[in-house]
């Protein structure tokens, strides 16, 4: 069984800067391909960013292209999230888990928000 942690969420003002921190505890983590997801306010949970096992591949949706990277060490099993250059509506709780197939208990999640 693994168990995620999320932690680096935070308050800030437009164009700031985060950074997000993933670790995982268990026996699997450096075969998985693994994703940032998040929550707004009142909304369904959306992918962000996924990152391949080896961080050769890399996937971001298109409102945070440019904007955020994902990275992972599996020495150390953890996967982060650098936010730069936030808005608005980059506001919500922020989890990270496997990118596909059945995926591990969610964490608590980071809240991040932003203001105007």
């Amino acid at each position: 069984q693994v168990q995620l942690v999320e932690s680096g969420g935070a308050s800030v003002q437009t164009g700031g800067s985060l950074r997000l921190s993933c670790a995982a505890h268990g026996d699997i983590f450096s075969m998985e391909n693994l994703a940032w997801y998040r929550q707004p306010p009142g909304k369904g949970r959306e992918v962000v960013a996924t990152i391949s096992s080896a961080g050769g591949r890399i996937w971001y949706r298109d409102s945070v292209k440019g904007r955020f990277i994902i990275d992972r060490d599996n020495h150390k099993k953890f996967v982060y999230l650098q936010m730069n250059g936030l808005k608005p509506e980059d506001t919500g709780v922020y989890y990270c888990n496997l990118a596909h197939g059945q995926l591990w208990p969610w964490g608590q999640g980071t809240q991040v928000t932003v203001s105007s």
